[in-house]
């Protein structure tokens, strides 16, 4: 069974370094357990979506709530999926530095990225549009 899981947190070490970090581990362990999905990061904040089977997203959802590069980790939405959204992507990255601030004001009071303020429908609109606008970098 298909599920996707999106989450909120606050990094903790908000050097790129540490951002590459994890995108690096993520695409080298996600292909092997089944997982796929986008990351964005901006000001200090993650929002990431993952797909895969129930258990391997549980799994992992369980690590990155225990790793310690990650705080106030707050889950936004989940679901039973018939398909893949994210399915191209062993974990793709939106560089938000690099999007027009209208698409954020499109889904949220202020130009800048902030799911505890929204609800995880917008947050995942807001991730399928940037997805649509080829805002991903990071595709395998």
């Amino acid at each position: 069974m298909l599920v996707r899981l999106l989450y909120v947190s606050r990094s903790v070490d908000t050097t790129p370094e540490a951002i590459e970090t994890i995108l690096t581990k993520a695409r080298h362990h996600n292909p092997s357990s089944g997982i796929t999905g986008i990351l964005c990061y901006g000001g200090g904040i993650f929002l990431q979506a993952i797909e895969g089977g129930r258990s391997a997203v549980s799994d992992l959802y369980k690590i990155i709530q225990n790793d310690t590069r990650h705080k106030d980790v707050e889950l936004l939405h989940f679901e039973e999926i018939s398909e893949r959204r994210f399915s191209g992507w062993t974990m793709g990255q939106v560089n938000l530095s690099k999007i027009n601030t209208s698409v954020l004001l499109k889904y949220s009071e202020k130009p800048e990225l902030d799911p505890y303020a929204v609800s995880g429908r917008v947050s995942m609109a807001l991730l399928e549009e940037l997805m649509a606008t080829a805002s991903i970098i990071g595709r395998a």
